[in-house]
């Protein structure tokens, strides 16, 4: 991990200084993550291919911008989770762009501890597969759908999605109940 993370480092250097060839050596290493991250958001290929490939071009046209050290202390940020925080962002524009989505709000923890509670009646819902929670949470309207995504897949806390959305905690923790009760409905029905 220290040994990528010195490549990632000495790829940035040298694209820095203009290579080409580096820049795509970072573009291999991340544009299947960064793309997946779109698609989640914006649930478009089109789209999600347009944002990631705006979201590179702005990345390393703002690369000297980026400081692997938090505001917070000496803590590393690593460059992929910059590149992530590009894509999320371009891709809630996008979504405003299309009027998709008038204000959003939610969170919750990983999917690994999805607990889903059905009318008072614990539900057992380990042999469900990551593919069909994930499906279900595309059926939910789209500012649900959205911040479990921000959530559950990329990992942010509410008060990163609070930040992200323009939006306050407390919006944040309202969405997050509501989007529970409709994923409970949703993966209620699907057959166990």
């Amino acid at each position: 991990m220290q040994n990528q993370n010195q490549n990632i480092k000495a790829l940035l250097n040298k694209c820095l200084k203009g290579e080409p060839s580096a820049q795509f050596e970072i573009y291999k290493c991340y544009y299947k993550a960064m793309y997946n991250t779109a698609l989640r958001i914006l649930n478009d290929k089109f789209e999600a291919e347009d944002i990631m490939q705006e979201s590179f071009l702005t990345a390393f046209s703002k690369l000297d911008t980026f400081k692997s050290e938090s505001k917070f202390g000496n803590e590393n940020i690593p460059f992929g989770a910059w590149l992530k925080r590009i894509i999320v962002t371009k891709s809630l524009t996008q979504l405003k762009k299309n009027k998709k989505i008038a204000h959003y709000n939610n969170n919750y923890k990983t999917i690994k501890n999805l607990q889903i509670i059905n009318d008072h009646v614990e539900t057992d819902y380990n042999t469900l597969k990551v593919e069909e929670i994930l499906e279900a949470i595309k059926k939910l309207k789209t500012n649900y759908s959205l911040v479990l995504s921000l959530s559950l897949v990329e990992g942010y806390d509410n008060d990163e999605i609070a930040q992200i959305l323009n939006t306050n905690n407390q919006q944040v923790r309202t969405t997050i109940s509501r989007a529970k009760n409709s994923l409970r409905k949703i993966l209620g029905n699907i057959s166990v």
